[in-house]
């Protein structure tokens, strides 16, 4: 039997694990599994990804690419001499509120590295990617921290179901850029 000549497979199995993810979780995720949804032979996942940690970097590469794309492309956190707390505030509720499910496939993946030491360097990645990207605004330690607070925001958002009180949010960015409001 001829071999089949599929050169968008791979990118197959990466988008089918991330459907598999974003219905079973990390752990509904295998081989066999993505292999259905991609709609492929079970041996071509282990082919393109020795094992599930292989699969699981290359979707959180995806979905870290994606992230900042789309934070480049809108301009989520608006221009240099804008108000950075605003901004910042906006985007964590937009993050959380504009689609939940994707958001929380995203910390999914992202916290995978928790138990997944090979996922680890690419969830430092968004980490260091986020602190690089505000430090257009401000200087790299406040950076990691606003970071740091963005991510703690949007979790604890996805873990209670609660909105994001964006007014609440920017006072809180604003206390750690060091422009306290009115409440200060």
């Amino acid at each position: 039997m001829a071999r089949r000549y599929d050169p968008e497979r791979r990118q197959r199995l990466i988008d089918a694990a991330i459907r598999v993810v974003g219905e079973r979780g990390i752990a509904g995720l295998s081989h066999r599994a993505v292999a259905a949804a991609a709609d492929v032979p079970l041996g071509s996942t282990t082919y393109h990804f020795a094992t599930l940690d292989d699969l699981l970097v290359a979707a959180l590469r995806q979905c870290n690419e994606a992230f900042f794309r789309e934070v480049g492309e809108r301009a989520l956190l608006g221009a240099p001499g804008a108000d950075l707390a605003a901004e910042l505030a906006r985007f964590v509720e937009e993050t959380v509120s504009r689609d939940r499910p994707r958001a929380q496939l995203e910390y999914e993946l992202y916290l995978a590295a928790l138990r997944h030491e090979a996922v680890r360097p690419v969830a430092a990645e968004w980490v260091d990617n986020m602190a690089a990207l505000l430090t257009r605004w401000t200087d790299p330690v406040t950076a990691r921290a606003l970071a740091a607070l963005t991510d703690g925001m949007c979790l604890q958002a996805l873990l209670t179901g609660r909105d994001i009180d964006r007014e609440e949010a920017r006072e809180v960015f604003a206390r750690i850029i060091g422009k306290p409001g009115r409440d200060c």
